[in-house]
């Protein structure tokens, strides 16, 4: 198989295991292709870094209908999860030389593909005060520290969604749309799968900064669907408009500002999978 290799120099692991990838994945007998404009010649699409990274590829991958596969050196590595796949390079080498591959959904914002989840509001104000060399240096404590320098200073704000014919006014502190059951780094949503054709939206409206430790306690012990201060609504589109534009991220990554639509495509893309998966 000879496939396109992108390492993302930025991951938080991928300057430190960018050659173990190259090694495992060679001495597997996977032809290794790093030069963008061979994309015409590769039969599949790897990608060596976190979610925003594999993100970017989704694109060419649909435009060449290759399958992806991914070695997991990001921050929260929540497709991995979704996915078993190995949160080491040997074990994610292997899964993708196995040649198992699984067909999942993936989601679109702005043009903006992505796989877990698109944010408006403080996630979004997180991903934005998040310094590269501090997250590669702190981890999850970089994260934490602008979660709490993000929370301190939310302000809400009015949204109006749209779906399925309806409409919906929300005054929130945050929007996701998520395409997977598994996102944010520890949110599981039991319901929802990353093939069952569905997109997500959780508006969180809340009021103070206490408030927003209680809910995030709720959410992270797995109350979410019981938490008054958190409304959801499933559909396979939504258009969402602010009185002003709201930045937005997708899978931690820009994807421009409202008003967008959010929407699914169902079936789209095949990824690297372990043939015998401890969880899907």
């Amino acid at each position: 198989m000879r496939a396109f290799l992108a390492i993302n120099p930025h991951a938080r692991r991928g300057r430190e295991l960018g050659e173990s990838v190259r090694f495992e994945l060679t001495r597997r007998g996977l032809e290794l292709v790093e030069d963008a404009r061979r994309l015409a010649e590769i039969d599949a699409i790897v990608v060596a870094g976190g979610d925003g990274s594999f993100a970017r590829w989704i694109e060419p991958a649909l435009e060449l209908g290759v399958p992806m596969g991914l070695v997991p050196l990001g921050t929260f590595n929540d497709l991995a999860r979704t996915l078993a796949i190995p949160l080491d390079v040997e074990g994610a080498c292997a899964v993708i030389a196995g040649g198992m591959t699984r067909v999942i959904d993936v989601a679109r914002v702005n043009l903006t593909y992505y796989v877990n989840e698109a944010s408006i509001g403080v996630s979004s104000r997180i991903t934005r005060l998040q310094k590269e060399r501090d997250k590669q240096r702190l981890g999850l404590l970089a994260i934490a520290l602008s979660a709490f320098g993000a929370v301190r200073h939310m302000r809400p704000f009015h949204a109006a969604i749209g779906y399925d014919g309806r409409f919906e006014d929300v005054k929130t502190v945050q929007l996701t749309v998520a395409n997977s059951n598994h996102f944010g780094g520890f949110i599981t949503v039991d319901d929802a799968a990353i093939d069952d054709g569905w997109l997500d939206l959780y508006s969180v409206e809340i009021k103070g900064f206490l408030e927003a430790i209680r809910v995030v306690g709720a959410i992270a012990a797995g109350k979410r669907q019981g938490e008054r201060a958190v409304r959801c609504y499933r559909a396979a589109a939504f258009d969402v408009a602010t009185r002003r534009p709201q930045r937005i991220t997708a899978d931690g990554e820009p994807a421009g500002t409202t008003p967008a639509r959010f929407e699914v495509l169902r079936q789209a893309l095949r990824v690297f999978v372990p043939e015998r998966p401890d969880r899907i």
